[in-house]
């Protein structure tokens, strides 16, 4: 009798450990796709760096320099919605210009 008890834990622990084996599998699978995902990331961060730096330098043709917060509405303002008090948030018809945002930004 207790050979069968041992050969039945003995079978219950091998399924335990396929389990386990199974779920390592699947997290295994899930680090690699982070860790793809981390890599374009850092790889399109590298690329957004590069272009900044390009673009500071072409804007250090003795202008003034855009605070934080405007080079973020600036920044909303070039991906299609308006920054100005009146129509904050709404898209751009065919991101055609807008003179008060444009005040919001560049205005004194």
């Amino acid at each position: 009798m207790e050979k069968i008890k041992l050969y039945e834990e003995l079978v219950d622990f091998e399924n335990k450990l396929q389990t386990m084996l199974g779920q390592v599998g699947e997290m295994k699978h899930v680090v690699d796709l982070l860790l793809e995902q981390n890599l374009n990331l850092e790889l399109e961060n590298q690329h957004l760096r590069d272009k900044l730096e390009k673009t500071e330098l072409l804007h250090d043709d003795g202008k003034q320099e855009l605070s934080k917060s405007r080079l973020n509405l600036e920044k909303l303002y070039e991906e299609g919605f308006h920054v100005c008090k009146d129509f904050y948030g709404s898209r751009r018809e065919n991101h055609e210009e807008c003179v008060f945002c444009s005040s919001m930004i560049y205005g004194k």
